[in-house]
């Protein structure tokens, strides 16, 4: 690579005029959201980049919704998912961001704009980011481009499950990986899945549709008949021994499949690095069936005006002015602006984040371990193929609310 890490990110950040300092007097802004975004490197970055003191107030997603919806004077930007939005927007906790303040609309990719990033990539089904991304005449939220716009499309990526390949078959990806290894006997007790009604219940659903137990009208708006059909299916397997149990946080997916004896499992991308950079060979696969996707959203309080508004509009552009997608990337997340990011990145970080090709050398994660050992590939390949095969969005359903009360019923049933 000649030039070292260090020098090359240098170098790239001389290339790129650093965002403007909004104002020169010292300004604390405050950001509510979950763990995935809200880290201190970031905070610390922004907060020397822009000129002004920035509060970052993570937890879990179910409680950062409440307080968003109901207490928007508490916070002046929220980061979260999609799947959140129309909570906040019916609870009218957030408004509008006028698209012609964002500095690098132009640069946002047709992920969020249009669905898709090439012509023949699936849709999904689900609250796809982009039917509820402009504020439409009429104040709802729709596709229709407007000067309005609900959310900054900024982080965002497929997810999958998890499995170790020393102790599962590896397979192939698009052909023989398959969400029905969730509910496959011959992994009995060696099954995890993720605690999160909203996200798991896809995963489930998936496996499934998957393994025959079940076909969907709608796998994005699932019915309170279809429910009980699934869960059905999902207690007689909890009962069977089918899982191990049910992770709550990434640090515990790693657990289960580090320390106690899981071999397939719900996962983010994280966690998955994290097994990679302790020697644990855990394939993120690339289902048969399609991913289950789900699209950061960073929405300005109802209640921000004057100077924390301006201060909040800088933090927006920040996100997207290159170096934040960069740091990302190295966890595996992709950001709404690419093209602005790979100048922060190693040709073969873009290469291997990016392109889906072969690592020529190990690649860091955002902590300095090896996430990513020599001579392997990202399992699904590059951005554009792995965003062509989204099965469903995370997605707040019409029977949400019964969903939850189920899912209380399956861990109760199953513990």
């Amino acid at each position: 690579m000649g030039a070292t890490r260090r020098a090359f990110l240098a170098g790239a950040a001389s290339c790129l005029a650093a965002p403007t300092v909004w104002a020169k007097k010292k300004f604390a802004l405050r950001i509510l959201g979950t763990h995935v975004t809200l880290q201190e490197p970031l905070r610390e970055r922004a907060q020397r980049d822009l000129g002004i003191d920035i509060t970052f107030e993570p937890g879990g997603s179910a409680r950062v919704l409440h307080r968003a919806s109901t207490r928007p004077e508490s916070f002046d930007l929220y980061e979260q998912w999609s799947n959140s939005l129309n909570v906040l927007w019916d609870a009218r906790s957030i408004q509008p961001i006028d698209r012609r303040r964002i500095d690098y609309w132009d640069d946002v990719n047709d992920l969020t704009k249009t669905g898709r990033l090439t012509p023949n990539a699936a849709y999904g089904r689900g609250d796809a980011p982009y039917k509820l991304l402009y504020v439409q005449r009429d104040g709802h939220l729709g596709s229709n481009p407007t000067d309005r716009i609900s959310f900054l499309p900024y982080v965002h990526n497929v997810d999958s499950f998890g499995y170790d390949a020393s102790r599962v078959d590896r397979g192939v990806p698009y052909e023989t990986e398959s969400w029905g290894w969730l509910f496959d006997e011959r992994y009995r007790g060696r099954v995890a899945l993720v605690n999160a009604p909203t996200i798991g219940l896809f995963d489930v659903a998936l496996a499934a549709e998957a393994t025959g137990r079940m076909k969907f009208a709608d796998i994005g708006a699932i019915t309170r008949a279809e429910l009980d059909e699934l869960f059905r299916h999902l207690i007689d397997l909890g009962r069977a021994g089918q899982f191990r149990g049910v992770w709550s946080s990434v640090p515990e997916s790693v657990e289960f499949m580090e320390r106690d004896g899981v071999v397939v499992e719900s996962m983010f991308s994280p966690g998955a690095s994290a097994l990679n950079g302790r020697g644990i060979p855990c394939v993120y696969a690339a289902p048969r069936e399609g991913y289950r996707a789900w699209h950061g959203v960073m929405c300005l309080s109802a209640a921000a005006t004057g100077p924390t508004r301006d201060a909040a509009y800088a933090y927006m552009n920040w996100w997207l002015s290159g170096w934040p997608g960069a740091f990302i990337a190295r966890q595996g997340y992709y950001i709404s602006t690419p093209e602005r990011s790979r100048p922060f990145l190693t040709a073969d970080e873009w290469a291997y984040w990016y392109g889906g090709e072969v690592a020529r050398e190990p690649l860091m994660n955002t902590k300095g371990e090896v996430a990513v050992p020599a001579g392997t590939r990202r399992n699904g390949g590059s951005y554009e193929r792995r965003f062509s095969n989204v099965a469903v969005w995370n997605t707040v359903m019409n029977t949400y609310e019964y969903s939850l009360q189920r899912w209380g019923e399956f861990l109760l049933a199953t513990g």
